[in-house]
């Protein structure tokens, strides 16, 4: 109903950058996470363990610079966006979701545990992808599972290889539909 009400430039501009950019993101983040498994199995420096001596402003948490530290950023809204997104759209938690006017206390608590949950996961999960190495003053890296190789080699190969199969069936089920919808209209 929304995509009928919204303007041509919504529809025909708006909505393409948009998933656009969605896709950059996701192809940027799949590619850093494989550069990452690339680093684990070279060397054992990339395991994501705490940094020892390493003051905010010293070391530089990117090998790009201040373009690397931008993109660094904007990856970890877009996987705190998408996680929040993917957790609301789960089928476990969709009776959690808040509707206007008429969300009871237990599920406004409910929502705040949750989000709480995911936001306190976040750093520990982008320092395990290898998106960041900054430990935002948490130590996240302390933990001892982060440095079983093991553990964290599985862990990104799991989100590469899922990411990817999510992608790719999105994409292609999307251009199936549209290829179904054009040769459709025409025989």
């Amino acid at each position: 109903e929304l995509r009928h009400r919204a303007s041509p430039w919504q529809r025909n501009l708006g909505y393409p950058l948009a998933m656009l950019g969605l896709l950059a993101l996701t192809g940027i983040s799949v590619l850093i996470v494989c550069f990452h498994v690339l680093e684990l199995l070279l060397d054992d420096a990339a395991m994501p363990r705490g940094i020892q001596d390493a003051s905010l402003g010293q070391v530089s948490f990117s090998i790009f610079g201040s373009f690397g530290a931008a993109l660094q950023v904007v990856l970890i809204f877009y996987l705190m966006v998408s996680s929040v997104v993917g957790f609301y759209s789960s089928p476990l938690f969709t009776r959690l979701l808040p509707e206007r006017q008429d969300t009871p206390l237990t599920k406004i608590i409910g929502n705040c545990v949750s989000l709480l949950v995911l936001s306190s996961a976040l750093p520990v999960f982008s320092r395990t992808l290898g998106i960041t190495r900054f430990d935002l003053l948490g130590d996240f890296g302390r933990f001892n599972w982060l440095g079983n190789f093991y553990i964290v080699f599985l862990y990104n190969m799991g989100f590469a290889g899922l990411t990817t199969l999510c992608l790719v069936k999105r994409v292609s089920w999307a251009v199936q539909a549209e290829l179904i919808h054009a040769f459709g209209e025409e025989g």
